[in-house]
C-alpha cells in the first residue's frame, strides 16, 4: 500500500475554528465528536482526520515568517551587525503573544480571588449561628463566588493553552519551512558545513521547542506577578511572618533562573552531539550494502553508541535539573506553608482555622503558576534560545546565487564561457578551474574528456551557477536540462520521474522511452513505469537509474543539455543506442555539453575540451585533433606531479564562514526562481506507509520500557519511595487540621487546657510537622531523580537494542523503509524518550499520587463525601477512556506523518543539484510543505481534543467543587472549621490539578507510541548469524575456488528471480570477467556471494565450505570487493580507507599509489589527514570510486570482486588500475564486473549473463570467434565502421577478432592516417598500448 502525495487533489477546510470566539464555542459544541464516534468503533486513519485550515498551511505560515527574516537580514546589513532571528519572530508573532498574555492575567487572578471566598466561608462555618439568616445568604453567594471562579478560571485555562498551542505550532512549522527552503538554496561550501544529520536534528527535534516553550512562556511574567499579588494577600491576613514563606520562593526562583543558564549550556552539547549522532546513523543507513558487505556492522555499533554514551550523560545531567524542578512542584508549597507557620508561631501569633486555609489555599495558589510552570518557561526558554541560534547559524550559511534562467531576447540560444576562473574553496591557491573559453550553440556536441579531478564535473557545475566566478563570465541563454553522474531517483514511479513535472503526452513519452532504451527494461518490470521507486532507486540498476536520470532530462524538451558522464553507467550496446539514438538524433537541435570516457564517440561531436588540471589543455574539433597528430590518451598522463588537482576541493569543509558574503543579496522568492510552463503540473512522491499498532499501548510495553534501565528491585524500590513521598504529603494535610482546630480553640478560647499541657502539644504538633516536612522534600527529590535516572537508562538502552537490530536486518528492510522513516525512529522518537517522557511520566505519577492523596484525606474527613467522589471518579474514567481510545490512533498518525518529512528532506539533498538545474525548487517546496500539512493536521487533533477534555473534566470539577461548597455551608452545624476549610482548600487545589492528572495520563499513552515504535524495531526480523559455532580455517579461502550450483535469487519473497539457475565454477586464482546487459543481474551475483539476500537451494561452495554453513561475518570478511556507488563517511582521508586502525601510513599510501590517488592526496592541505565532507562530497566520483578500490586492496583477500569500480575514471586511469590489479593479485581470484569490455579482454574466463541467467562462458578468444555468442555481438556493438575498419588491416580472421578487441579497448585508440590518401583505400595509425602489444602480435602469428 501506498499514500499518494498529489497537490491539486489537496483542498482544505477553512470553517472550522478561525476566531476566537468560535474557538471559545468549539470547546463546548464538540466539533471533534464525530471523530471521537470513529475512533471509538475502528482504527483511524488519515483520510479520517481533519484537514489542516488554511490559516496553518505551511507555505502560509512560512512565508510570512521568511519575509520578517529577510528584512531583518536588510536591515542588518545596513546596521552592520548580525541579523537576529529571535527579532524576526517576535514581530512575526507578538500580536498573538499580547492578546494570549491578558488570558493568562485574568485566568491567574482568578486564582488568587479564590482563597478570599474560601476564608469568607470558612469564617461563617467558625461563626456559625443558625438563626442569622442574612450570613448564610452571604455565605451562599461566597460559594457562588467561589464556584463561579473555578469555572471561569477553568475556561480561560483552556482558551489560553488552545490559542498559544496553536501558536507553537504555527511558529514551528513555519520554521520548518524556512529550513527546508534554505537547504535547497545553500552553497557547495555550505554542503560542507552541515549534514542530513543536522537538518534533520533540527526538523525533528530544535523546532519541537517552540511548541513547548510557547504553553509556559507567559509564566515568565506572570508567576512573579501572581507571586507579588499573593504576598500582598498574606500580609492582609497574617502579617510579616508571611514574608518568611516568601523568602523560600523567591530563592527558589533565584535557583531555577540559575538552572536556566545550565539548560542553555547542557542543551547546545546535546544538540552537538544528536548531530554528530543522526549525521553517522544517516551515513550508516545510506551506505548499508557497502557496510554488510565489509563486515563493519559491529564496529559503528561500537562508534554510534559512544556517541550516545557521551549525549546521555548530558541528558542525564538536564534531567536531573527537571527532577530537582518537578520536585519542587512537590514540596515547595509545603515548606512555604511550614516556615510560614513556623516563624508565626515564633512570633506568637494567633490564628484561626480560616486563617489558616486561606494562606495554604493562597500558597496553592501559587503552586502551578510558581513551581511548575515559572521552572518550565526557565528551561523551554533557556533550550529555545539554543535552538533558535542553531537555526539561525543554518540560515545564514552561503546560498548560491539565485539567478532566473536567461532567455535569449533575440530567440538565439547559447552557452558562452570567457576567461572563466573559479574556486571552490576560496581559501585555496589553486582555482578549480582556470582561463575556460569556449561557446557552443544551437545543433553542437561539446565534447568535454580529461583524467579523474581534471574539473569536468566543475565545468558544469559553473554552467548551471553552482561554481561561481572569480574571474570572467559565463552566459547561459536558454533552459537548463542536467544529468548528473551519479543519477538521483527520488520515490515515485519510474513514469513521474520521467515526467518530473511535466505533462504527460503520450507521443513524446514513448520516443523518450525509445532514445533512452528503456523499452525491454521496462517491459521486465512488474508494474512497467508505474513501478514504484524507493530510495536510491530500487529497484532499478545502476544503469537503469542513469537511463532514467537521462530520459528526465531529455522529456523537458530544455535548450541546453548538460550530460554529466551518462554512458559510463550502461554496457557497450545500450551505451551506442544512447550517443546515437538519444544523443546525436533527438537531441541533435539542441545545445549539448557531453562529460564523458569513453572516448570512441569523439569523431561524431562537434567540439572536443580536454581538462587537466582545470585548464584547457586543447580545444578544437576531431579533424583538428587528426591533422595536428595528437594523441588524446597521451593528454591524459599525469606528468606534471607539482600540480595540484582541481576537483579535490569540489566541496570545501574547512572554509570560514563569510557573513557578508550570505547577507549581500537576500534570497529572492523561490518562485521568481521557478517560472512554471503552462504544461507543467505538480511532481507526484510515492512513499510506502507505515504500519500502523493497534488498539491501547500494552502492559507488556511499560514493563519492557522500566526494565530496560534498572533492574524490578530498583523499580520496587522506587514505588516504595513513591509511596512514602505520597502519605509524608497527605499526613502533613492531615495534621495541619488538628493543628489548627488546636490555634482555633486558643483563639476562640474553647481551648480550656492548661497552659503547660497546650505548649506541649503545640511543640509536639510542631516537631511531628518539621518531621512530615523534611520527609517529603527528601522523598521527593529521592524519587524524582531516581525516576529521571532510570527512564534515562531505559532510553538508552532502547536505543541501543534498536541500533543492534536495525544492523543485523536484511538489507530488504533497507530497500522496503525510506531512510527519513528509519531516522524518525532515532532522531524524534528518541529525542521524545530522552526530553518529554520522562517528565511527562514523573508529572503524571507524581499529580496522580496527589489526586488519590487529597480525594482520601477529603473522604477520611468528611465521609459523606465518598458519596460525590466515587460516581465523579467513574465518570473521570469513562470520559478519559472515551477520548483515550481515539488520541491514541491520532498519535500514532502524527508520528508515522513525520516520516516522509525527513524522506523528502533526504531525497531532496541526495537530488540538489538536479532540483536546481530544472528549477523545481518550488515544486519540491510545495511537496515539502504538503508532508508537512499531514502532519499538522494530527498536531492540530492532538492539541485540541487535549484541550476538549480537559473543559469536559475541569467543569465537571467546577461542578463537584459547587457541590460541596454549597453542601458544606447546609451542613455547617455538622463540621467543624478546620474540616471545612481542609476540605474546600483541597478542593479548590484539586480542580486544576485532577484534569492536569487526566491529561498527563492520556499524554503518557501517547508519548508511549514513540516507545511502542521503538520497541517494534528491536522485534526486526534479523539476518542470518553473524558467527556461528563452526568457523572456517583461519587459512580460509586459501585458493579461491567459487561453485555456484544452480542458484536462485530473490529480493523479496513475493518479488521475481533476479538469478535463474546460476550454475558456473570459477578456478583458484582464476580472473573472470562477467559482462553483460544493464539489469542482467550483474551486481545480483555479488548480493548472491556475500548473503545480502538469502539464496533459494541449492547454494554457493568457495574452497571446500558451503557459503551457508559459516556465519555472515566469516565469509563477508574473507572477500574484498569495491562496489559501484562508492560509499565515504564523513571524516578524515585516513578514516575513509581505514575506519578501524588495522594498517599502517605506509599501506595505506601504497594503497592510494596502486589505484592513482597518491599524488592528488599528497598536494592536499591535510593530506591523509584532510577531512571529507558528507558522502565525500569534496571529492569526484571517480575518486570517490578510486579511494572504495583502495579500501578493498588493503584487505589483502584471496577473493577480490570490482563492480564497476571505475566506470567514472577515466581510460589511461583505469588501464594502470587495471594493470596494478593484475600484478598484486596474479595469485588471487578476481571477478571484474564491468561494461568496459577492455577490463576483462584479458580475463582467463568471460561469462555472459542475461535476465538473470548465465549465457556463456568461455576464454575471450573462444567467445570472439563464434559469431553467433553474445559476447561477439558486445563486441559489434562498438560501432559496425569501426570492426569493417579494423577488418582491413589484416587478412586473418583471428587477427580481425583481436582488432576488434583492441578497437574495443578504450586504452587503445586508432586515427585516420593523414600520411597516405588512395583512392578506395583507407589507411589507420592503431595506437596500442605496449603490453597489449605482445599479445596482439602473439594472435597474428597464431593465425598466420
Amino acid at each position: 500500500m501506498f499514500v499518494c502525495i498529489c497537490l491539486q487533489e489537496l483542498s482544505f477546510l477553512s470553517c472550522l475554528c478561525s476566531t476566537t470566539d468560535s474557538w471559545i464555542l468549539s470547546l463546548f459544541t464538540g466539533w471533534l465528536n464525530p471523530l471521537f464516534k470513529i475512533g471509538h468503533e475502528q482504527k483511524l486513519t488519515q483520510d479520517d482526520i481533519y484537514l489542516v485550515l488554511l490559516e496553518d498551511r505551511c507555505q502560509r505560515l512560512g512565508e510570512e515568517l521568511q519575509g520578517y527574516w529577510d528584512q531583518e537580514v536588510l536591515r542588518a546589513k545596513t546596521h552592520k551587525r548580525e541579523p537576529s532571528l529571535m527579532k524576526a519572530i517576535v514581530k512575526c508573532y507578538w500580536k498573538s503573544c499580547l492578546v494570549l498574555g491578558i488570558f493568562t492575567f485574568l485566568e491567574e487572578g482568578t486564582k488568587v480571588v479564590q482563597p478570599i471566598f474560601l476564608g469568607k466561608m470558612v469564617s461563617y462555618v467558625e461563626n456559625y449561628d443558625p438563626a442569622n439568616s442574612a450570613a448564610l445568604h452571604e455565605a451562599y453567594s461566597y460559594a457562588a463566588g467561589l464556584s463561579a471562579c473555578v469555572l471561569v478560571w477553568a475556561v480561560l485555562h483552556h482558551v489560553y493553552f488552545c490559542h498559544i498551542q496553536r501558536v507553537g505550532m504555527r511558529l514551528r512549522v513555519a520554521l520548518c519551512h524556512m529550513i527546508y527552503r534554505k537547504s535547497l538554496c545553500l552553497s557547495s561550501s555550505a554542503m560542507g558545513k552541515t549534514t542530513t544529520g543536522q537538518i534533520v536534528n533540527l526538523l525533528s527535534n530544535d523546532v519541537n521547542r517552540f511548541d513547548q516553550v510557547m504553553m509556559f512562556l507567559h509564566y515568565l511574567w506572570v508567576g512573579p506577578l501572581q507571586a507579588v499579588a499573593v504576598t500582598a494577600l498574606l500580609w492582609m491576613e497574617i502579617g510579616m511572618s508571611c514574608l518568611a514563606g516568601m523568602a523560600v520562593l523567591i530563592i527558589l526562583l533565584l535557583l531555577q533562573s540559575c538552572f536556566g543558564m545550565l539548560f542553555s549550556s547542557l542543551r547546545s552539547k546535546t544538540a552537538a552531539l544528536t548531530d554528530d549522532r543522526i549525521r553517522t546513523m544517516s551515513e550508516v543507513i545510506t551506505g548499508i550494502k557497502t557496510l554488510k558487505m565489509y563486515a563493519w556492522e559491529q564496529s559503528f555499533i561500537d562508534l554510534i553508541t559512544r556517541l550516545r554514551r557521551k549525549e546521555i550523560s548530558k541528558i542525564l545531567k538536564s534531567s536531573y535539573l527537571r527532577g530537582m524542578n518537578l520536585a519542587s512542584f512537590f514540596a515547595v508549597s509545603k515548606i512555604m506553608i511550614f516556615v510560614t507557620f513556623i516563624t508565626n508561631e515564633l512570633l506568637d501569633n494567633l490564628i484561626t482555622a480560616s486563617r489558616v486555609f486561606v494562606v495554604v489555599t493562597l500558597f496553592e495558589a501559587l503552586r502551578f503558576s510558581s513551581t511548575l510552570y515559572f521552572p518550565m518557561a526557565i528551561e523551554k526558554v533557556s533550550e529555545a534560545v539554543v535552538s533558535i541560534r542553531r537555526i539561525k547559524n543554518f540560515l545564514l550559511l552561503d546560498e548560491i546565487p539565485q539567478v532566473s534562467p536567461q532567455l535569449p531576447s533575440d530567440g538565439e540560444v547559447m552557452v558562452d564561457m570567457q576567461d572563466f576562473t573559479a574556486f571552490w574553496d576560496e581559501e585555496s591557491e589553486t582555482p578549480t578551474l582556470q582561463g575556460l573559453s569556449f561557446t557552443v550553440r544551437p545543433g553542437e556536441l561539446l565534447a568535454v574528456v580529461g583524467p579523474v579531478g581534471a574539473g569536468k564535473s566543475s565545468l558544469l557545475s559553473a554552467l548551471l551557477g553552482e561554481l561561481p566566478p572569480s574571474q570572467g563570465k559565463v552566459s547561459v541563454l536558454g533552459r537548463i536540462a542536467y544529468v548528473s553522474q551519479q543519477p538521483w531517483v527520488f520515490p515515485g514511479t519510474v513514469k513521474s520521474n520521467i515526467l518530473f513535472g511535466k505533462k504527460y503526452e503520450e507521443e513524446r513519452y514513448e520516443e523518450v522511452i525509445k532514445a533512452c532504451a528503456l523499452e525491454e527494461d521496462l517491459q521486465n518490470l512488474k508494474e512497467r513505469d508505474l513501478t514504484v521507486t524507493g530510495d536510491g532507486g530500487t529497484p532499478l540498476s545502476a544503469g537503469q537509474k542513469a537511463r532514467v536520470s537521462l530520459a528526465r532530462a531529455v522529456y523537458q524538451d530544455a535548450d541546453i543539455y548538460l550530460l554529466d558522464d551518462p554512458l559510463s553507467a550502461v554496457d557497450a550496446e545500450v551505451s551506442r543506442h544512447l550517443f546515437k539514438q538519444c544523443i546525436r538524433q533527438t537531441l541533435k537541435e539542441k545545445i549539448t555539453i557531453l562529460v564523458t570516457h569513453q572516448l570512441q564517440y569523439l569523431e561524431d561531436t562537434s567540439q572536443i575540451l580536454i581538462l587537466k588540471d582545470g585548464k584547457i589543455v586543447k580545444r578544437g574539433t576531431y579533424s583538428e585533433f587528426l591533422k595536428s597528430r595528437v594523441d588524446i590518451l597521451s593528454l591524459f598522463d599525469k606528468g606534471n606531479k607539482q600540480s595540484e588537482p582541481s576537483s579535490v576541493q569540489g566541496t570545501p569543509t574547512l572554509i570560514s564562514e563569510s557573513l557578508g558574503r550570505s547577507l549581500q543579496s537576500p534570497r529572492t522568492s523561490l518562485k521568481d526562481a521557478a517560472p512554471e510552463d503552462q504544461d507543467t503540473e505538480n511532481i507526484q512522491v510515492i512513499l510506502p506507509l507505515e504500519d500502523q499498532l493497534e488498539g491501547k499501548v500494552e502492559f507488556k510495553t511499560y514493563a519492557n520500557y522500566f526494565t530496560a534501565g534498572a533492574h524490578w528491585s530498583v523499580i520496587i524500590f522506587l514505588i516504595l519511595v513513591n509511596i512514602a513521598a505520597q502519605v509524608a504529603y497527605t499526613l502533613q494535610d492531615w495534621w495541619l487540621l488538628n493543628w489548627a482546630n488546636v490555634k482555633s480553640g486558643l483563639y476562640f478560647g474553647t481551648n480550656v487546657e492548661e497552659a503547660a499541657d497546650v505548649m506541649f502539644v503545640l511543640n509536639w504538633f510542631l516537631t511531628v510537622y518539621s518531621g512530615l516536612t523534611i520527609s517529603t522534600i527528601l522523598f521527593g527529590i529521592t524519587r524524582s531523580l531516581l525516576i529521571f535516572y532510570i527512564l534515562a537508562n531505559s532510553s538508552q538502552t532502547l536505543h541501543n537494542k534498536m541500533l543492534e537490530r536495525i544492523l543485523r536486518a536484511p538489507v530488504l528492510f533497507f530497500n522496503r523503509n525510506p531512510i527519513g522513516r528509519i531516522l524518525n525512529h532515532f532522531s524524534k522518537d528518541i529525542g521524545h524518550m530522552d526530553d518529554l517522557l520522562p517528565q511527562i511520566f514523573q508529572d503524571f505519577i507524581q499529580t496522580f499520587l496527589l489526586v488519590i492523596g487529597l480525594m482520601g484525606v477529603m473522604v477520611a474527613v468528611i465521609p459523606w463525601l465518598a458519596i460525590l467522589v466515587i460516581p465523579f471518579g467513574m465518570i473521570f474514567f469513562v470520559v478519559q477512556w472515551y477520548f483515550l481510545r481515539t488520541s491514541r490512533d491520532v498519535k500514532r498518525l502524527e508520528s508515522e506523518a513525520q516520516s516522509p518529512v525527513f524522506s523528502h528532506l533526504a531525497s531532496s539533498l541526495q537530488g540538489l543539484r538536479t532540483i536546481r538545474a530544472y528549477k523545481a525548487e518550488h515544486k519540491f517546496q510545495k511537496l515539502f510543505d504538503s508532508h508537512q500539512d499531514l502532519h499538522s493536521e494530527a498536531c492540530f487533533l492532538l492539541l485540541t481534543m487535549s484541550q476538549q477534555l480537559a473543559v469536559y473534566l475541569d467543569v465537571i470539577c467546577a461542578i463537584f467543587v459547587t457541590i460541596v461548597a454549597f453542601a458544606a455551608l447546609i451542613l455547617a452545624d455538622t463540621l467543624n472549621p478546620g474540616e471545612v476549610g481542609l476540605v474546600l482548600s483541597l478542593i479548590v487545589t484539586l480542580t486544576g490539578m485532577f484534569q492536569w492528572c487526566i491529561r498527563q495520563s492520556t499524554e503518557v499513552e501517547n508519548m508511549m507510541i514513540s516507545v511502542e515504535r521503538g520497541i517494534e524495531y528491536t522485534d526486526l526480523e534479523k539476518e542470518a548469524p553473524w558467527e556461528l559455532e563452526y568457523r572456517p580455517p583461519p587459512s580460509w579461502p586459501h585458493e579461491g575456488r567459487i561453485y555456484f550450483t544452480y542458484v536462485n535469487v530473490k529480493y523479496s519473497l513475493d518479488g521475481p528471480l533476479v538469478l535463474k539457475n546460476l550454475d558456473t565454477l570459477i578456478d583458484p586464482r582464476e580472473k573472470r570477467g562477467i559482462v553483460g546487459r544493464t539489469g542482467a543481474g550483474k551486481s545480483s551475483l555479488i548480493t548472491a556471494l556475500f548473503r545480502l539476500s538469502e539464496l533459494e537451494e541449492p547454494d554457493i561452495w568457495i574452497d571446500g565450505i558451503w557459503t551457508t554453513n559459516i556465519g555472515l561475518h566469516d565469509l563477508r570478511k574473507k572477500m574484498s570487493v569495491a562496489p559501484q556507488e562508492p560509499v565515504l563517511f564523513t571524516g578524515t582521508m585516513r578514516k575513509n580507507l581505514d575506519p578501524f586502525n588495522e594498517h599502517t601510513d605506509e599501506e595505506l599510501w601504497n594503497a592510494l599509489e596502486e589505484v592513482q590517488l597518491k599524488d592528488n592526496i599528497e598536494h592536499l592541505p591535510g593530506k591523509m589527514n584532510t577531512e571529507l565532507a558528507e558522502s565525500g562530497l569534496n571529492l569526484s566520483v571517480g575518486e570517490r570510486q578510486l579511494v572504495c578500490l583502495a579500501r578493498a586492496i588493503l584487505k589483502k583477500n584471496q577473493i577480490l570482486i570490482i563492480d564497476k569500480a571505475t566506470s567514472n575514471v577515466d581510460p589511461r586511469t583505469d588501464e594502470l588500475i587495471q594493470k596494478k590489479i593484475r600484478e598484486k593479485f596474479a595469485h588471487c581470484t578476481v571477478l571484474t564486473i564491468t561494461h568496459r569490455l577492455s577490463n576483462v579482454i584479458d580475463c582467463q574466463r568471460i561469462s555472459v549473463l542475461d535476465s538473470g541467467r548465465r549465457k556463456e562462458t568461455g576464454q575471450p578468444n573462444d567467445l570472439l570467434q563464434n559469431r553467433n555468442s553474445l559476447f561477439y555481438k558486445m563486441v559489434q556493438q562498438l560501432g559496425k565502421e569501426e570492426v569493417a575498419l579494423a577488418e582491413e588491416v589484416g587478412p586473418s580472421s583471428k587477427f580481425t577478432e583481436w582488432q576488434n578487441l583492441t578497437l574495443e579497448l578504450q586504452s587503445c585508440h586508432w586515427v585516420r592516417s593523414p600520411l597516405q590518401k588512395k583512392k578506395n583505400k583507407k589507411h589507420f595509425l592503431i595506437l596500442i598500448p605496449v603490453e597489449h602489444l605482445l599479445d596482439i602480435l602473439s594472435a597474428y602469428s597464431a593465425s598466420s
